[in-house]
């Protein structure tokens, strides 16, 4: 792990993935954070990880694990910056609804993003983004 005390931030679905399959560096940010900071992500996020269930019982299990963690929903704030993010950087990036929202409310909440996926965000300037292993 690059750092054993990372900031509070909003995190991104691939570490949640992560930590889901018990890849060590994943549970092990996401232990940090809820010991330090507690974990936050966005709604969208908490979606992508449904999509990802195989059957009622991961869906259970999801469900279990998603109490413990603050969700931002999206508001008028963040769906506007998330348009705007969408008209700027689609043509010329491909950014994706999906990472438009998680940009967005990090943004609009003023938290670095946490993620593998640097390169889905690099292009948004006022973004900070952290891969934190």
């Amino acid at each position: 792990m690059a750092e054993a005390n990372i900031s509070a931030g909003l995190i991104d679905t691939d570490i949640l993935i992560d930590a889901l399959r018990g890849i060590s560096d994943g549970v092990e940010f996401l232990a940090n954070q809820h010991a330090s900071s507690g974990v936050q992500i966005s709604i969208i996020s908490a979606m992508e990880l449904v999509v990802g269930c195989r059957h009622s019982r991961e869906l259970a299990l999801l469900q279990q694990f998603l109490q413990k963690i603050k969700i931002f929903p999206i508001n008028v704030a963040i769906s506007q910056k998330a348009y705007q993010l969408m008209e700027l950087y689609f043509l010329s990036h491909g950014l994706l609804i999906p990472d438009a929202l998680i940009a967005a409310t990090a943004l609009e909440h003023g938290l670095t993003l946490y993620t593998k996926n640097i390169r889905h965000f690099q292009m948004i300037p006022e973004l900070q983004l952290l891969r934190p292993y």
